[in-house]
């Protein structure tokens, strides 16, 4: 997913993303997330989200994954 253009991120848009994720993985995938700006990458951080979610800096390193 492409985060370049969020720039908020609270609980509720969190829990889309892991509700996201667990579904992705139910069906074989994943959720990867690209280019997250500082504040929306801090509220990972502090919930601890980032530690569920691959983070890449840019689409390029994501599909290179």
């Amino acid at each position: 997913m492409d985060c370049s253009q969020l720039e908020f991120c609270d609980s509720t848009g969190l829990n889309v993303l892991l509700g996201a994720r667990l579904k992705a993985e139910a069906a074989g995938g994943g959720v990867h997330l690209v280019a997250m700006r500082p504040v929306v990458a801090r509220v990972f951080q502090i919930t601890g989200a980032e530690a569920v979610f691959t983070v890449h800096d840019s689409l390029e390193s994501a599909l290179a994954d």
